[in-house]
């Protein structure tokens, strides 16, 4: 299995048809995952943790439709792919299972475009750090489950700078700071450059508007980590911006 990073928007990506259509597309053309492993912008938590199986689903936004409040994506159990994540991690780094907690939007979003009808199981992994290096080997210790048929997924968004957007319309114009670290993420990506995107606090453009805070961005390093060679370019599979923020993606190899 490749593994991927992904913007994954707001709800209302649902009813995108642009942006929905490229990321159902993508899965289309992806090999059947056996399971899904995901790790999502809106989970910051250490230890290493884990989602419960057939726990509810974590409605993690506010100001949106109430028909959102009210969506499901109930996936197969996917106890064994946790067990099999926490006997990766060495001994001196334990695993959180969480006994109640469910997929958030980072997650369920784009998994209810991509794979709609709910039928693979789904764990979601929290993030447990800011450093980029230490993404990078949590995601080569993930990497031998892409072998057995798991699809690794690094859900953020490339840009983030929600406090300083003016025009919330998903087809507004993308602001100097997005596109310029947008671009700048592009070309380091296509270089395969893992230092440059790693010092992304002192080298990219466009900060801090683009990451006042940075768990959006993060999520990259676990997929760069994941590939068969981290600093692969991969290959971007989607550009573009939604609401002005750059939903730029990646599939490496």
């Amino acid at each position: 299995m490749p593994a991927l990073y992904i913007g994954h928007g707001a709800p209302p990506l649902l009813d995108d048809p642009v942006w929905s259509g490229q990321l159902a597309a993508w899965a289309k053309d992806l090999p059947r995952p056996k399971v899904i492993l995901i790790v999502s912008a809106h989970w910051e938590s250490a230890p290493v943790s884990l989602t419960a199986s057939g726990a509810p689903l974590v409605y993690d936004f506010g100001g949106f439709a109430p028909k959102y409040y009210q969506m499901t994506y109930q996936t197969p159990d996917a106890s064994a792919l946790a067990k099999r994540v926490a006997a990766m991690m060495p001994d001196n780094e334990p695993v959180h299972q969480h006994r109640s907690r469910g997929l958030d939007h980072g997650a369920w979003v784009p998994l209810k475009i991509m794979y709609p009808n709910a039928d693979i199981p789904v764990l979601q992994m929290s993030l447990p750090t800011e450093d980029p290096y230490k993404l990078l080997k949590l995601g080569e210790r993930l990497r031998p489950l892409r072998d057995e048929g798991v699809l690794i997924i690094g859900s953020g968004f490339l840009t983030h700078g929600l406090p300083f957007l003016k025009d919330w319309s998903i087809d507004a114009a993308a602001p100097g700071w997005s596109k310029d670290f947008d671009l700048w993420a592009g070309e380091a990506l296509q270089r395969g450059d893992i230092d440059e995107l790693a010092a992304y606090r002192s080298k990219a453009p466009g900060m801090p508007y683009a990451h006042p805070t940075v768990e959006h961005y993060i999520p990259l390093f676990i997929t760069l980590g994941a590939a068969r060679k981290a600093d692969d370019p991969g290959e971007q599979k989607i550009d573009g911006y939604w609401m002005g923020l750059a939903k730029r993606s990646l599939q490496v190899a």
